[in-house]
């Protein structure tokens, strides 16, 4: 499934490449020991509510030296060890906190074949001028702690070409030695395990504004490969280079080339026959690609094979390029590799036992299970193969036992015909919306990129529902429920079949609206509902930020009207007692806009407050009239107790990104309110039971997740419990202990 328009998880351009720069040593800085997932701190327990995968697993590594001990990388959700016993993923990176957040999208992780308990991962979301640089972290004891290393150079996990191979890889002569492929800056090494990184001089390819750089590096016997891909794919042009001695690198004689040839993709060294098996595209991927192909070399003679199991770009409905492969330990000239971008036959995994003369396709014979993860259904209809697979990993240790990750979840198989997720506790969802209902099956309903609406029965086990139908979306943009009438509930997204319904039973099943203003195809932005249900109010947001003129039902989305007075774009939040009253905050202005008549028309209130920021966030305490809370960044936390005829600031904080409510303390006479903002240094997840006089911080260094000011909400029916939406951890819910 292809999301029609992009989540938070959307590829920006590259920048162009500057001079590749010396890198000066950067001193060693230690991490907090991050707790296990579910630990206790702070008082509280941390756990994931349960949805199992939902992103793009970019990497899958099995340790060739330990059985059963695995790693796997993300774009935008961190790094997990696999546990053989357990059948599940640790988190290893949610001690990286909200300065942080760039960190959280894994570019490569490398291990040390020689010293199992080492575990390296290079770090950097974007590598784009707005974001910090990356970093290098380091273990002794497989992720358990890390001593962390800052770079002066920017990594890309989340930009294209994030599903290529390894960029990080231990010298196969020296462990202390490490290597480190960028995108913009050349390779790097390092000769202290990781401590301190240098330029080196002597790599002829130079880097272009493509920005892929080096996009693999492999250790093949005592020489060192690397992947090339700002190359042009024309004859004479190199994009696979080696070295023998560490020292001087050469181009790979006889290379391939030509549009199916112009990015190395991944590669994979099978020692019994000492061939080298590369996958190539016109693209880095994960999107964009139409040409691509397998080719492998004879690394004792240098003779080259092209040993394409299907040769794409024959027809224009089915041009893709390769991604993964991967060969087994094993035995000796099985190899698998899978197709990537293949849209209209779909992707599969090839699997070769003489060398890549013949194929099969594994995707023939699957049968998949996803009753563990059933919003891979994808709304009703069977299970896909998968889409962007570039991770495929073939354990050392069982030869039928293949993994493949996907945009949305990592498959295993051991049998070769039988697959299921294999994502037990690896959670990737980027959370747009959390709703906890005051009555009713479920404690969470949950609105999400990419996979849309979800009705959590139990926060233990996927929602058996998988993710919402009639219509199905991709990216959820608004999610409301009626406060007085809480069994009616409405969602808007990102769809092919319809941006809007509304649901009468709490969530579980849903209908379209009937109609929908013409913008809402293009622009689906958030949507309230009145205390009773009888109004709707939709505003209208392009996905570039353009804003519309919000719309207005009072038939259940039969009909709708525009209402010229709300300020364009803005968030309908509607109070929670009175179903005559609407409220929006003009961010461009920084005005309070209200409406008294059920939404129909909006008079300016209070004015002069902090502006120029869309994610500034306005929200009411429920069960009160007229008591607003406004959350202004680092401009800190307004509340207003006159429906936002004026606004008082409160000066216990001095940041606040995201602000909710949940069931209040005993003895108190206002909800418990939760908020993502600062009181003093740290950007924190906090409670306040005193109506923001104090706070008590309730998440602790070992959970920080990252990027954490989406939303936050608290349960009304259980005191303490709150749910914290990431982006690209899925949703943590923390409980008092």
């Amino acid at each position: 499934m292809r999301t029609p328009r992009p989540s938070r998880r959307v590829v920006l351009a590259g920048t162009a490449a500057a001079a590749v720069p010396a890198v000066p040593a950067v001193p060693a800085v230690a991490a907090q020991a991050r707790a296990a997932g579910g630990a206790v701190g702070s008082g509280y327990r941390w756990r994931n509510a349960v949805i199992g995968g939902t992103g793009f697993v970019t990497g899958v590594l099995f340790h060739p030296s330990v059985r059963g001990l695995a790693y796997a990388r993300t774009d935008i959700g961190g790094a997990y060890r696999w546990d053989d016993r357990a059948a599940r993923w640790t988190p290893l990176t949610d001690h990286l906190g909200w300065d942080d957040w760039n960190l959280l999208g894994v570019e490569a992780l490398a291990v040390d074949p020689v010293h199992p308990d080492r575990l390296y991962l290079a770090l950097g979301t974007y590598a784009q001028s707005w974001a910090g640089n990356g970093a290098v972290l380091r273990s002794e004891d497989r992720g358990a702690t890390w001593t962390r290393t800052d770079l002066s150079v920017k990594l890309g996990a989340n930009e294209d070409g994030r599903g290529a191979g390894e960029r990080l890889l231990v010298d196969p002569r020296d462990s202390d030695t490490l290597w480190l492929g960028t995108r913009h800056d050349g390779l790097l090494k390092s000769t202290d395990r990781g401590a301190t990184w240098a330029a080196v001089t002597g790599f002829p390819a130079q880097p272009n504004a493509s920005g892929q750089g080096v996009v693999f590096l492999l250790a093949v016997g005592r020489t060192v490969y690397a992947g090339w891909g700002d190359g042009d794919g024309t004859s004479g042009t190199a994009n696979l280079y080696r070295t023998s001695d560490g020292t001087t690198w050469e181009a790979v004689p006889g290379q391939p080339s030509g549009t199916a040839a112009k990015v190395p993709l991944r590669a994979a060294y099978d020692r019994h026959t000492r061939e080298l098996y590369v996958t190539y595209g016109d693209a880095p991927g994960p999107n964009g690609q139409s040409n691509g192909s397998v080719h492998k070399l004879r690394t004792a003679t240098g003779a080259w094979t092209d040993v394409t199991p299907v040769e794409p770009g024959g027809t224009t409905a089915d041009n893709f390029a390769y991604g993964g492969v991967a060969v087994d330990a094993r035995r000796a000239g099985t190899v698998v590799v899978s197709t990537n971008n293949r849209w209209a036959d779909g992707d599969t995994v090839f699997r070769s036992t003489d060398g890549g003369r013949t194929w099969t396709s594994l995707k023939d014979t699957a049968v998949f299970d996803v009753s563990e993860t059933p919003f891979l259904n994808w709304g009703g209809d069977q299970p896909k193969f998968g889409w962007w697979i570039q991770a495929l990993a073939l354990d050392p240790y069982d030869s039928k036992h293949v993994v493949y990750g996907t945009g949305a979840t990592l498959y295993g198989t051991r049998d070769l015909k039988r697959w299921a997720p294999q994502i037990r506790g690896l959670e990737e969802t980027s959370v747009r919306q959390l709703i906890s209902p005051p009555v009713g099956e479920a404690h969470l309903i949950s609105g999400l990129g990419d996979i849309g609406v979800t009705y959590h029965e139990r926060l233990t086990a996927s929602p058996s529902r998988g993710m919402a139908t009639n219509p199905v979306f991709g990216t959820a943009t608004g999610l409301a429920q009626a406060a007085a009438e809480p069994a009616y509930v409405v969602r808007t997204g990102w769809g092919d079949n319809g941006n809007g319904a509304h649901s009468h039973d709490g969530g579980q099943t849903w209908a379209p609206f009937e109609a929908q203003p013409d913008i809402a195809k293009n622009a689906p932005g958030p949507i309230a509902t009145n205390t009773d249900g009888s109004v709707l109010l939709w505003s209208f947001v392009h996905w570039d930020g353009t804003k519309y003129a919000a719309h207005r039902s009072t038939d259940n989305g039969t009909t709708w009207s525009e209402v010229s007075s709300f300020p364009k774009g803005a968030t309908p939040v509607a109070d929670p007692a009175d179903p005559t009253l609407f409220y929006a905050y003009d961010t461009d202005t920084g005005t309070l806009y209200a409406s008294t008549d059920s939404g129909r028309s909006f008079t300016a209130r209070a004015a002069g407050l902090p502006s120029g920021d869309s994610q500034f966030e306005l929200v009411a305490a429920p069960g009160r009239s007229g008591d607003l809370w406004l959350s202004v960044k680092w401009n800190g936390l307004y509340r207003s107790t006159d429906g936002g005829a004026s606004f008082a600031k409160i000066d216990s904080c001095w940041a606040s990104y995201t602000l909710g409510f949940g069931k209040a303390a005993d003895g108190a006479d206002h909800p418990a309110i939760y908020f993502v903002g600062a009181t003093e240094t740290i950007t924190a997840v906090h409670r306040s039971d005193d109506e923001a006089k104090t706070w008590v911080r309730i998440n602790d260094d070992a959970h920080q997740w990252g990027w954490t000011g989406e939303v936050i909400t608290g349960d009304p029916r259980v005191y303490g419990r709150v749910y914290v939406a990431t982006n690209g951890r899925g949703i943590q819910y923390g409980e008092p202990v």
